[in-house]
């Protein structure tokens, strides 16, 4: 039986050129590596995140895609992209899943873990 699985693994960095803290504006990047560590070649059609700031408020992001790809990996393939997301908040959190279709048709999520957008030294 196919094992339909994906691996997720980020980096963030805060971006202190695009940030106006004086504005409440603070720019973070987020580099995505995704695997597929399952036996079957599937694409990923669409994306779907939940961004939090550090008042509690979010945002929530669907789309087709990840950069303007919808990259379809054979197993053992990897696909990496940057993208950024804007808060109100010297710190937040996102996470989400990925919307995938396997060769034979197959539709599955995979879960994106929940991390830290944040300045350097605001987390203990």
């Amino acid at each position: 039986m196919p094992a339909y699985e994906f691996a997720v693994t980020v980096r963030t960095q805060y971006l202190p050129e695009q940030s106006n803290p004086d504005r409440d504006q603070f720019v973070f990047s987020y580099t995505i590596t995704i695997k597929n560590t399952g036996s079957i070649a599937a694409q990923l059609i669409s994306r779907h995140w939940v961004i939090t700031d550090a008042n509690n408020g979010t945002q929530e992001v669907r789309g087709l895609g990840v950069v303007g790809h919808q990259p379809l990996l054979q197993p053992g393939e990897q696909f990496q992209y940057t993208s950024g997301t804007q808060l109100p908040t010297q710190q937040g959190s996102m996470y989400g899943e990925y919307f995938c279709v396997a060769e034979d048709g197959h539709r599955f999520e995979v879960p994106i873990p929940e991390f830290a957008l944040s300045l350097p030294g605001t987390l203990h």
